[in-house]
């Protein structure tokens, strides 16, 4: 068991790494435009990926870097696309918000709130014609559960039974407003049932128990069975952006929300179990330098050369 949270905790250090680089390289320059980090939101990723099987399609948010780190991009390339490098996933062109690499099943990052989730319908309703038995997973945050788009996507799911599972990232803020404050019921798990379809809220901080749910939901939809909601509960330890102000925080909260984050959550455990703390943070160590070695050998790429824009363009 030890050695399975080992791989959790190494896994999810290393998103948390990558996130905390791409920071530090907006802010130096390499990286420009809008950027939006899943600092304390890494659990879901690990636990819900490794479940995942080839042919399965994958369709993130503009938050998604955790997703692809997750699904088995290579960081080097994801820190070039950040960078608009050459060799980056999409050559430069996609940058943060619009990144995509097929070939891992990460069908890309959507900038439009709650847009992925008509497109992943798309994907399962292709998989039951093709034979592949594709599930579709479509990741969106709380505030993505207002969007039309969204209900529309998850009725007809249901309505034709397709193997889908949407998986709503509940950090409880809707960009920069308490989800609290703009539903009446902040059970958004609930909302499934008027579609007919199953609908869970789970602990989003732990790594294991979103792979159980995504393990049942995945066989659901491969039998059959149709869709799933997953309302994965957790917290975001960074602003909505960078640069964010985070000023509709409450007082304290970011020292409340730390001691449960999953990383510090999985570490305390190993601890309490028995696993020798420099074991533990060389886990760290080893996450953070692969980052760093990664980073540095996308900084020293050329640059997307301009003249290449028009390509991958219909005429």
């Amino acid at each position: 068991m030890s050695e399975r949270r080992l791989a959790d905790l190494l896994a999810m250090w290393r998103i948390r790494a990558f996130e905390e680089k791409v920071r530090d390289l907006r802010a130096e320059g390499p990286i420009v435009g809008s950027v939006h980090l899943c600092v304390g939101q890494e659990a879901i990723p690990v636990g819900a990926c490794e479940v995942l099987e080839p042919q399965d399609a994958l369709f993130a948010t503009y938050r998604g870097h955790g997703w692809a780190l997750a699904r088995g991009v290579p960081a080097e390339p994801l820190f070039a696309e950040l960078m608009g490098r050459a060799s980056g996933v999409n050559g430069g062109r996609g940058g943060s918000a619009y990144f995509t690499a097929a070939e891992y099943g990460f069908h890309g990052e959507n900038s439009i709130v709650g847009a992925g989730a008509p497109i992943a319908c798309g994907a399962a309703l292709a998989g039951r014609h093709d034979g592949s038995g594709r599930v579709a997973v479509s990741v969106f945050g709380d505030g993505a559960m207002n969007q039309g788009a969204v209900h529309e996507a998850m009725n007809f799911a249901a309505a034709f039974s397709l193997p889908v599972v949407f998986v709503c990232e509940n950090n409880r803020y809707s960009e920069l407003t308490p989800i609290a404050g703009m539903v009446r019921s902040p059970r958004l798990a609930d909302r499934a049932a008027a579609y007919g379809m199953p609908g869970h809220r789970i602990d989003g901080n732990d790594a294991e128990a979103v792979r159980f749910h995504m393990r049942d939901a995945l066989e659901v939809a491969r039998e059959g069975g149709g869709p799933t909601l997953l309302e994965c509960m957790t917290e975001r330890l960074v602003g909505h952006y960078i640069g964010d102000a985070e000023t509709y925080r409450q007082p304290g909260e970011l020292e409340r929300i730390r001691r449960r984050e999953p990383i510090a959550r999985l570490r305390a455990g190993l601890l309490a179990d028995g696993v020798p703390e420099r074991e533990i943070d060389a886990v760290e160590r080893r996450a953070r330098a692969e980052m760093d070695a990664a980073a540095e050998a996308a900084r020293q790429a050329p640059p997307a050369d301009p003249a290449t824009a028009m390509e991958h363009l219909y005429a």
